[in-house]
């Protein structure tokens, strides 16, 4: 099923399974968002709870015994309840059952709350623990956005520019995208622009520490552009599918990363995971802001 949201600035769509967007239509009619495509990736804005990429052997310990989970956790896979909905908000529900449970031996309830503010999406990843035990997890944003945004652009003329100069570190990948415990400086032009190109993404994800926490992806000439905040994401992912020319970027708030090569992680003891005490609830909110031509922009 999808629902819709619409201000006087946008429309929004969502799907019910994994909670994950479908569309940010602009006013004058610009797509925003990724509309996927197998030949390059077939989704669109993925959920990423509990746990963020791909586990070694897709395996993990937790309470002292192994239990398997797909790539990107749960939510990217399960189809959310509608729990609440108005005209320009709405929020999307999962809740422990027998089959969560069996990847994820933990009660909770993870709502994403959808909600427009003029140009602005904001998303807010909210998750109770409903457990007498303590809840280790990891949450992330997976969204894609088209690239070029309109015509006569192309992929090369965007650039990605952030809110304040900083010196990244990339974080260290293995070739089969596992952490290799080596990080690297990632110097940007002029302390804040990262120039696109097909090939930024030829040995896969880019993902970035020590960030400013605000990105705009940007062209010269237009006012069409996208930017997102993230205030309590340590991490931000850069991606398209590897090898391609692929017009669409992703732009991934994370939480925590994913496993070290070759070792199964112990929930317990990785240390950028989110602990969540008994009756407990953590909040994380993020936003996406579009800019449109004169007179539609967000008004911060």
């Amino acid at each position: 099923m999808i629902h819709t949201v619409h201000n006087d600035f946008l429309t929004v769509a969502v799907a019910g399974d994994g909670a994950q967007l479908q569309s940010i239509l602009g006013r004058d009619g610009t797509e925003y968002l990724w509309q996927g495509d197998p030949a390059y990736w077939p989704d669109r804005a993925l959920n990423l709870f509990p746990y963020v990429a791909r586990l070694t052997e897709g395996s993990y310990y937790l309470d002292g015994r192994l239990h398997r989970m797909e790539i990107h956790g749960i939510a990217p896979y399960r189809r959310f309840r509608l729990a609440e909905q108005r005209d320009d908000a709405l929020v999307l529900e999962l809740a422990a059952d027998r089959e969560t449970m069996a990847q994820y031996p933990r009660d909770f309830r993870f709502r994403i709350h959808y909600v427009l503010r003029d140009s602005a999406l904001e998303v807010v990843f909210e998750v109770e623990n409903r457990d007498e035990k303590p809840m280790y997890f990891g949450l992330g944003g997976h969204p894609g956005f088209r690239v070029p945004l309109v015509p006569g652009k192309t992929f090369e003329d965007y650039r990605l520019r952030f809110a304040e100069p900083c010196q990244p570190r990339r974080v260290g990948f293995t070739p089969a995208c596992f952490l290799s415990g080596v990080d690297t400086d990632y110097p940007l032009e002029d302390g804040r622009l990262l120039p696109l190109r097909h090939t930024l993404f030829d040995d896969d994800a880019v993902v970035l520490r020590d960030v400013s926490r605000q990105v705009t992806l940007e062209t010269d000439g237009d006012s069409h552009a996208v930017t997102v905040t993230f205030p309590q994401m340590p991490y931000l992912g850069i991606w398209h599918m590897p090898r391609t020319d692929a017009p669409y970027v992703c732009l991934e708030p994370w939480c925590s990363l994913p496993s070290a090569q070759d070792k199964i992680a112990v929930l317990e003891e990785q240390a950028d995971l989110i602990s969540l005490a008994p009756g407990a609830a953590y909040r994380n909110q993020w936003t996406i802001a579009i800019h449109q031509p004169a007179g539609e922009e967000h008004r911060e």
